[in-house]
């Protein structure tokens, strides 16, 4: 599963690089289907990073890979 997550996030990178910020993979729970983030950069500061990371991490991983139930950023 961390392949398709690093595959999915490849896709969402150049939209954060485009701001300034980028998003890391730090961790992924097969059994519970919980993905762990680091948004960095800009984005590790913005105001907006959670909505960056529900509305646009999470939907796009969400979407691509089904059994993913939770992106959490650290």
């Amino acid at each position: 599963m961390r392949e398709k997550v690093e595959k999915a996030l490849d896709r969402i990178r150049p939209a954060l690089e485009n701001d300034g910020g980028n998003v890391e993979l730090v961790d992924v729970d097969e059994a519970k289907g919980i993905v762990k983030v680091k948004l960095v950069g800009a984005c590790g500061s913005c105001p907006m990073s959670q909505m960056t990371l529900r509305m646009g991490v999470e939907r796009v991983l969400r979407d691509e890979i089904p059994e993913i139930t939770e992106v959490v950023a650290v």
